[in-house]
């Protein structure tokens, strides 16, 4: 199943409260997951697989890195409950790199909420406008973003460009 989506992640010191705003907002609360995402090295884009307790999913995508609303074309497989899926990939790919995170998961309508503890780097906030049928358009989604970075005053600053893995891999150098 592939989907486009608008991506923002910034860094946060008031986790605690993007929370309370949300719950104030009557996001649905989906649960919090402990997520290990295994990156492999691929030719194209990024190859990741999520195991976690709500989500489970190899994920491939193509983003710019950039602070701000980051246009993604997502792919995502959902396997099977066993081991089997990441022994192939392992043997078959170079792990990159792999995240240890909590993730508090929140919706409102087609916008996913992601209120992060993600080890060795801290909090982080990331929200994804999703469009999962081609029935709202990538600037409708840029236009939910934008609409949610002022909802949760997240300033300039906090933004991030990278993903998770790349800050990993530069803290390890």
């Amino acid at each position: 199943m592939t989907h486009l989506n608008v991506e923002i992640k910034a860094r946060t010191s008031r986790p605690v409260a993007i929370r309370q705003v949300l719950e104030k907002h009557e996001a649905r609360f989906v649960g919090i997951d402990h997520q290990i995402d295994t990156y492999y090295k691929v030719a194209n884009g990024r190859l990741k697989l999520r195991q976690g307790n709500i989500e489970k999913t190899l994920i491939h995508y193509r983003r710019p890195d950039q602070a701000g609303p980051k246009t993604s074309t997502v792919t995502l497989y959902y396997p099977q409950e066993d081991a089997s899926l990441k022994q192939v990939l392992e043997n078959a790919l170079e792990v990159l790199v792999v995240v240890d995170k909590q993730r508090a998961i929140y919706f409102i309508d087609n916008v996913k909420f992601h209120v992060d503890e993600v080890k060795g780097l801290g909090s982080f906030v990331e929200i994804e406008a999703i469009d999962m049928d081609g029935s709202i358009g990538r600037a409708r989604l840029q236009e939910q973003c934008n609409d949610y970075l002022r909802l949760l005053d997240i300033k300039t600053e906090d933004l991030v460009e990278k993903s998770y893995s790349d800050l990993i891999m530069a803290s390890l150098k």
